[in-house]
């Protein structure tokens, strides 16, 4: 069985990496890869739906992050920070792709946790799976210009977590 801190501790990190994958930022250079819409500093919120005790919290999350994208728009890194009021996590990761599939890792360096991100990525949207440790969990993310929506979703502790974000200037 997950804690509440441990699945808190995940699900800001699956939605901090399912948000990074989201950001968009148009870059002349790089405007055949699926990333080319990637780089760039990014903001916005959201809710992390947490089961406890027989109900359902939720609990508002707040992201910055800076991403940058190198092999012709194949690869992506990003850096994101995100807190609540009770917590914050740094989270670096590198995701290829390669005919449409999405691999890559990440690190949320402030609890040691590290896993494998698979999945699809065309169009602008993007499947992906995230696991670490035996913790699974799916997202699906939407980008409209300047704006995405990111939702994941996972069975147990960790019911949902939904955010906006917003491309800066």
């Amino acid at each position: 069985m997950i804690s509440i801190s441990k699945a808190l501790s995940r699900a800001a990190t699956t939605a901090a990496f399912g948000g990074a994958l989201t950001l968009s930022s148009i870059t002349a250079s790089y405007a055949d890869g699926p990333f080319a819409d990637y780089p760039g500093s990014w903001s916005g919120s959201g809710t992390i739906s947490i089961a406890n005790n027989g109900g359902v919290s939720n609990e508002r999350i707040r992201c910055r992050g800076d991403y940058t994208v190198g092999d012709g728009a194949n690869t992506l890194n990003l850096a994101l920070r995100c807190a609540s009021d009770s917590y914050r996590f740094d989270l670096n990761s590198t995701v290829r792709s390669s005919g449409g599939q999405l691999t890559g890792n990440w690190t949320e360096s402030s609890r040691g946790v590290n896993g494998t991100v698979d999945g699809r990525v065309s169009g602008g949207n993007v499947t992906a799976r995230v696991e670490t440790n035996g913790y699974v969990a799916s997202f699906n993310i939407s980008t409209k210009g300047g704006r995405q929506s990111v939702v994941i979703a996972s069975p147990g502790d960790l019911r949902g977590v939904n955010i906006s974000l917003t491309r800066g200037r």
